[in-house]
């Protein structure tokens, strides 16, 4: 035990230890903790489906009909009617082949990530690659050079260096912390020229960008990773790919083949997500309103801002720095994420920021008068 303590203070003296708050629940933009009310930019819910009454209760109706639990795996009597349709009509919205569902989007990453490659493949990632991708790379066993993050210069001189050719470069459409968009046109003119395989998590993308909520990466994906647990408000994965790919991850993907399916009323809840999402233009009207202005006001309070679409990173650099300032939005009643180190690189600490479709001008003006209160304090009485 005693190894373990002094992990725990050495990560407690770096100011990288986690003691999130208890949040007893949500209603709306906010969250509650205790008797307290708490305007929340800290959670993926980008079009407010998480919070939604109405798919609650579709939700709830689902259970109902088909129970809790899919009580087997996907290969022994799970494989549902339910699931395979809904499969099926996921694959068609986001214009795939195929499309597999999985418990979680980490659990789809390593699933998909580990099975696909092997000893002797060669991949290329983005150094900022989710944590679930980094470690499906790890746990294949391929070989692997990382990319400086968004940057297709560097990947240009890796693909050109690179002995063999890779077997696939790994991206993100929307990136999760600095919140920066993937240059498609020039991630695919790389794509004609090399003749890589690409595999694109579109998390933070799927609902809440491109038209009817399908993302942006499909002209240059050939599998793309998605989440029910952001936009879709609710819980879960799905992998998007070729028909062959679907049939070799079913029966070699270890994560797939051992773990519980998901539950038949989960994928009718998806079939009805689906259908909301796809005419949510409203909602992401609204997401993208809301979030453009938020980070031109932090800009224009000469803040160090990243972001090009709901995600926005504030950078703040000292990790104990990063976790003051968002104690003092707390105390503000105000809910932002401290990113720090392993999430982002050493001395790279931020806030991170998540809009969505919830928030109004009113919550962006009372986030920018608690920082403009803060920052003074930190200057200072002189200032």
């Amino acid at each position: 035990m005693e190894r373990y303590r002094e992990m725990l203070q050495r990560r407690r003296a770096a100011g990288l230890l986690r003691t999130p708050p208890l949040i007893d629940g949500r209603e709306g933009r906010y969250i509650f903790s205790g008797s307290r009310r708490l305007l929340n930019f800290s959670a993926n819910d980008y079009l407010g489906l998480g919070v939604s009454a109405a798919l609650r209760q579709k939700v709830a109706r689902n259970f109902q009909k088909y129970g809790t639990s899919a009580s087997a795996s996907r290969l022994v009597s799970g494989n549902f009617t339910a699931i395979a349709r809904a499969e099926e009509a996921y694959a068609r919205h986001f214009g795939y082949e195929a499309a597999l569902f999985f418990p979680s989007g980490y659990q789809a990453n390593i699933g998909l990530l580990s099975t696909l490659f092997g000893k002797g493949d060669l991949l290329m990632l983005d150094k900022r690659l989710h944590a679930s991708s980094i470690k499906g790379v790890t746990l294949s066993g391929a070989s692997f050079q990382g990319y400086n993050h968004n940057d297709l210069a560097h990947l240009r001189r890796r693909l050109q260096g690179a002995e063999p050719a890779p077997s696939a470069v790994l991206a993100e459409s929307l990136y999760s912390m600095d919140g920066d968009l993937l240059d498609l046109a020039g991630f695919g003119k790389l794509k004609q020229e090399y003749g890589f395989f690409s595999i694109i998590d579109e998390a933070h993308a799927f609902g809440a960008l491109g038209e009817g909520g399908r993302g942006i990466a499909r002209p240059v994906a050939d599998v793309a990773v998605g989440t029910f647990g952001k936009a879709l408000g609710l819980f879960g994965a799905f992998v998007l790919l070729p028909a062959v790919l679907k049939e070799f991850l079913f029966n070699f993907s270890s994560p797939f083949i051992y773990s519980t399916t998901l539950p038949e009323a989960h994928a009718a809840s998806a079939l009805d997500i689906l259908e909301i999402v796809a005419a949510a233009d409203r909602e992401r009207a609204c997401l993208e309103d809301i979030s453009r202005l938020m980070k031109e006001t932090l800009a224009a309070e000469g803040l160090t801002v990243r972001g090009d679409a709901h995600i926005i990173a504030w950078e703040i650099g000292e990790e104990s720095r990063a976790v003051r300032m968002a104690q003092e939005l707390l105390a503000r009643d105000i809910f932002v994420f401290a990113a720090r180190y392993p999430t982002v690189p050493p001395g790279r600490a931020m806030l991170r920021l998540g809009l969505t479709a919830l928030h109004r001008p009113e919550d962006v003006q009372e986030f920018i008068a608690a920082v403009r209160d803060i920052r003074r304090r930190e200057a200072g009485p002189d200032v």
